[in-house]
């Protein structure tokens, strides 16, 4: 990585409730946040912002969504004040050169993004865009259209992915200590053997593998950011694992940056 450029970023984020109990996985961001050069703004790409075409938010003051259901109110009352950039949204939207709806009014910063950000960056004064997943798009689509994200890297804007390679809730076990289903270990490593050397192709073409990959995808939204952070991987970078693990049986914590 050039001394200059901002690292891509995937992070499992795993349960809201990370949010409130600090865990191994968020020490991990926060030593993250606090390693990197400070970037003058992030994109996020959130699993939990699915839409019809391409959105970006452009709202200077972006509100903290609370997109979940059947947690304590302590979670609901967590905000995150961090501002907008319009001038991001705008750069983004030049970027990608596809029809961009720049959105000023209904979304903001959803869980997905706000349960990482707030340990990477407790002060909430960093910046803050999303983009959404176009949900009409296929796996190689998200790759080819993050790709052109790429030059915000030498702009000091870090590009930050969350969802969950491995992301199955119909068969999550709220035991503590529950051991990892075989497929969702078969999946997992895979992944990470993949990402180890540099193989995009079989992770763009996942449900190739089998049932293993079915299982651990059963709807890809989880699953797209981290093709997003694969594609920003310029000549002679890598993947670098930073935080590990499988939650509630099928739940994939795996967070890795490209630099």
């Amino acid at each position: 990585m050039t001394s200059h450029r901002q690292p891509a970023v995937f992070a499992g984020h795993g349960s809201p409730m990370y949010a409130l109990k600090p865990n191994r996985y968020t020490q991990a961001w926060a030593s993250l946040g606090k390693s990197l050069k400070r970037p003058d703004a992030v994109l996020v790409v959130s699993a939990h912002w699915v839409t019809r075409g391409v959105w970006v938010t452009a709202m200077p003051k972006p509100k903290t969504i609370h997109d979940f259901g059947g947690f304590p109110q302590e979670l609901f009352d967590i905000e995150y004040p961090a501002p907008g950039s319009p001038a991001l949204a705008d750069r983004v939207k030049e970027l990608l050169n596809v029809p961009v709806v720049l959105e000023e009014n209904e979304w903001g910063i959803d869980h997905g993004a706000w349960s990482v950000l707030r340990y990477m960056y407790p002060n909430a004064d960093v910046p803050i865009v999303q983009l959404s997943l176009d949900g009409s798009m296929s796996a190689r689509g998200h790759y080819d259209l993050a790709k052109k994200l790429r030059p915000l890297r030498d702009e000091n804007i870090l590009i930050l992915s969350s969802g969950n390679v491995v992301h199955n809730l119909r068969t999550i076990d709220w035991h503590d200590n529950a051991e990892p289903l075989i497929w969702a270990k078969d999946f997992s490593q895979f992944f990470i053997s993949e990402i180890r050397a540099d193989h995009h192709e079989s992770l763009i073409d996942w449900e190739d593998y089998g049932d293993a990959a079915h299982l651990s995808i059963p709807t890809a939204e989880h699953y797209w950011p981290a093709l997003y952070t694969l594609a920003l991987q310029e000549d002679g970078e890598h993947a670098q694992i930073f935080a590990d693990g499988i939650e509630m049986s099928s739940i994939s914590m795996l967070s890795f940056s490209i630099q």
